[in-house]
């Protein structure tokens, strides 16, 4: 008899978690294993990358009065007679206004979320929350299973949570699972008492599909930039001089793409004809334009927004470049040394998990001179860019078999 699976994610956004469900997704053994998927919000470009063998559940309708303005929300609650969650609204509604932590203000306004949601009725031998906080939240609370797995995809240490909040949901957890070494030796040493839960599991991979769709042409040309952006357009390239940087992330602090800017400006300024794009979406992105204009950048530096074959980009570039301030296991990284691109990536606290400074890649310092530093550096040594990629090409970088580790965690007797 096949065993019931359950992933529960928060929704199909452009982010590394979620192309990693779907990697892992594509790769289990469905004689094996019948897997149901629930999504607070059935959102994101990887919807249609979702397998037909999986079960899509229902979107709790619940969560969408927590999307939306209070005033909105509440008034919504009570023409349909929801009074009780009207009430757990206007609770949140206070935490919302009140904790400037993000991250926090989400820990803490699941007390009342949870309260808003139903439980799933079905009885399953496995569930996953596959991301930290919600996902993991709503696998302990509101779900029946036989042994609950929850995944951290970053450095713990970095994502500014509240431990005491996450260590009731630790304690219920059979396993926890992080997606490098170096986050599994973070994690053990924030919660020693759960050490013996954490283990390691790197996101899922596959050189050859990520070759294939590689192979698309770029639109290079069309930037997805928002309405009235004073960006505008992305200018035709003129590919016999211009230089190709690709950094792909969300549009958000932890990717440091403002350092991005203001490294592109030092380029620019010291003549390098160079065409910086960014692939990805997030709350950053006014605040990125008005820097790009203020510096004058509007025909260098390029928010292309949501990509959903990313792959093309990333070939026909000359350097790949991650600013990032914290990673956890970067997917794009892993993507842009599957296709041998020199790669300069900042020195945040996993990076060594996936570059070795000068042997596959460039590791700078965490500021805007020293990632030009580093490009340029390249841009100067053909020999130096020329080693990067033939060391990549000896480097086995499939992770199809980090699967096997999933279904050793289901049949533990842990």
């Amino acid at each position: 008899m096949k065993q019931k699976i359950l992933f529960v994610m928060n929704n199909l956004q452009c982010g590394g978690a979620e192309k990693a469900l779907i990697s892992l997704l594509e790769t289990i053994d469905y004689s094996l294993y019948e897997v149901d998927l629930y999504l607070l919000r059935h959102s994101g470009i990887f919807m249609s990358k979702i397998p037909a063998a999986v079960k899509l559940l229902g979107e709790p309708q619940e969560y969408q009065y927590y999307d939306m303005p209070i005033r909105k929300a509440v008034l919504n609650c009570l023409k349909r007679g929801r009074i009780n969650i009207a009430s757990f609204r206007l609770r949140a509604g206070v935490i919302y206004k009140t904790e400037k932590n993000s991250v926090r203000c989400e820990q803490r306004v699941w007390k009342y979320l949870s309260k808003s949601l139903k439980s799933i009725d079905q009885v399953y031998d496995i569930a996953i929350g596959y991301l930290e906080k919600n996902p993991i939240y709503f696998c302990i609370d509101k779900v029946k299973a036989r042994k609950k797995i929850g995944f951290i995809h970053n450095d713990y240490d970095r994502l500014g949570m509240d431990p005491s909040y996450d260590k009731t949901y630790f304690d219920k957890l059979d396993h926890l699972v992080t997606v490098s070494g170096e986050c599994g030796t973070i994690l053990k040493k924030r919660f020693p008492k759960y050490a013996h839960k954490v283990e390691v599991m790197h996101n899922i991979v596959s050189p050859a599909a990520i070759r294939n769709l590689a192979m698309e042409d770029a639109d290079w040309n069309a930037a997805n930039t928002i309405p009235d952006s004073p960006v505008g357009q992305t200018p035709p390239i003129k590919k016999d001089s211009a230089i190709k940087l690709v950094s792909i992330g969300r549009l958000n602090y932890q990717k440091g793409f403002e350092m991005a800017v203001q490294t592109c400006k030092e380029l620019v300024e010291g003549g390098y004809p160079v065409q910086w794009y960014v692939i990805g979406e997030g709350e950053e992105r006014k605040t990125l334009e008005r820097m790009i204009s203020e510096n004058g950048l509007q025909d260098r530096f390029h928010l292309l927004g949501v990509k959903e074959n990313p792959y093309p980009y990333i070939r026909e570039a000359d350097i790949y470049v991650q600013p990032s301030r914290f990673e956890g296991k970067s997917i794009a990284i892993d993507e842009a040394k599957i296709l041998h691109k020199p790669i300069v990536v900042t020195n945040f606290s996993t990076a060594k998990d996936q570059i070795t400074d000068r042997h596959n890649g460039l590791i700078v310092e965490m500021d805007a001179r020293s990632i030009a530093q580093g490009i340029k550096a390249l841009l100067e040594d053909a020999s130096l860019r020329r080693q990067l990629s033939v060391n990549l090409e000896k480097e086995p970088l499939g992770t199809e078999t980090e699967i096997e580790k999933l279904y050793a965690l289901f049949d533990s007797k842990k």
